[in-house]
């Protein structure tokens, strides 16, 4: 699965219903702008092997968070009026 490409609205659905820690987070997120594993290492100081169980918990949460329909009616619903409140 590679976070980078969800697009904008997927990754605030992921963002909102993933429940991250704030190290999962920080990963996705950086994940999301194409930063490689390795490079997210030394950003987090934390050496590889603990990033690549980070990205397996992220990856696992978004597995465990899809659901088409309700992604879908999130994003109707939710993402498109606060663009267009903001």
């Amino acid at each position: 699965m590679k976070i980078y490409d969800f697009i904008e609205p997927e990754l605030e659905f992921y963002r909102e219903f993933c429940n991250f820690t704030e190290d999962e987070r920080k990963l996705f997120d950086l994940r999301a702008r194409e930063v490689p594993l390795e490079q997210c290492a030394e950003e987090m100081c934390c050496d590889i092997s603990t990033i690549k169980k980070l990205s397996v918990r992220v990856n696992k949460k978004i597995i465990k968070a899809t659901d088409t329909r309700k992604m879908r009616e999130w994003i109707d619903r939710v993402y498109w009026e606060k663009l267009i409140i903001s």
